[in-house]
């Protein structure tokens, strides 16, 4: 069995798209219809903005959307999943892979799920912070003990990026040393994404998820709250919602994938090697490849 792998925020780079596009006339045709989607030319930015604008949520999830998509529509390499995932961001581009949304409403809903989690994030200071080298029961109790800090990406076993209120996150990261964390750095993040303090996106992504036709995937989509398979359009649209306060459990996904039979991934899009490291270190026997 394949596995589709979509990444999210944080595996934009400069230039991302510019070869797809200057590829060919699809190529071309595939970016313009992006632009003409948003009312702006996203694909300028993608080409020729700079680091820091690539890190602007209401940029990074509609470029890492389109560029995700684009490396699916232009890749030699037949598309044919037996299952699909994404992390984070990355499941809105993993769905419309599969057929479950097309790629104008998956587009429509990323510019608006980007700019709901962008309105969130100045309604209340936030961010988010790495830790690598302890148990996900010990950063889950230091979690437990703070006000306002919760666990926010599994990212693999021994890596778990947390998020909550700039206090709290400061007081986390420096019991979580004392506790014997090999790092544990905040991060330069727009605000404290996968925590409570994204709720007040909720409900104007709520609407527009509503007000959007969904189908069943044409392959199950193993999605980061549950970290299980999912086919019926109804589960996948709560899932989506309850995404924007849950913790992306990736790991959990990754494992669950593979103890179904999955043995190999594909990541599509990005810079080809987030997700690809991260299976790595969850499974090293799994081989993970670039879609080219």
């Amino acid at each position: 069995m394949t596995g589709y792998i979509f990444p999210g925020q944080g595996a934009q780079f400069e230039g991302m798209g510019k070869d797809l596009y200057e590829s060919s006339a699809k190529g071309r045709a595939f970016f313009e219809q992006a632009n003409d989607i948003l009312g702006y030319r996203l694909s300028d930015v993608m080409f020729n903005g700079s680091a820091e604008e690539l890190k602007e949520t209401k940029i990074t999830q509609p470029a890492l959307f389109v560029h995700s998509l684009a490396s699916v529509a232009l890749a030699e390499t037949a598309f044919e999943p037996d299952v699909v995932a994404g992390h984070s961001l990355g499941e809105f581009s993993a769905l419309v892979a599969a057929k479950a949304l097309s790629f104008e409403d998956g587009l429509k809903l990323v510019k608006a799920r980007a700019l709901a989690m962008q309105k969130a994030c100045e309604l209340a200071p936030s961010t988010m912070a790495a830790i690598v080298g302890l148990d996900d029961k010990v950063v889950e109790d230091i979690c437990a003990s703070i006000e306002g800090v919760v666990p926010a990406n599994y990212n693999t076993p021994g890596q778990l990026v947390i998020s909550g209120s700039i206090e709290g996150i400061n007081e986390a990261v420096e019991k979580l040393k004392e506790a014997g964390a090999k790092r544990a750095i905040v991060l330069v993040v727009g605000g404290g994404f996968h925590s409570p303090f994204m709720a007040p996106a909720k409900d104007e992504l709520a609407k527009a998820i509503d007000a959007t036709q969904f189908s069943a995937p044409i392959c199950p989509i193993y999605q980061n709250v549950s970290a299980m398979p999912a086919t019926d359009p109804d589960v996948i649209k709560r899932n989506l919602v309850e995404q924007l306060t849950a913790p992306v459990r990736w790991t959990q996904s990754v494992q669950q994938m593979i103890a179904d039979g999955v043995t190999e991934f594909f990541e599509c899009g990005g810079n080809g090697k987030v997700l690809r490291g991260l299976i790595r270190r969850i499974n090293r026997e799994i081989p993970t490849k670039p879609l080219t």
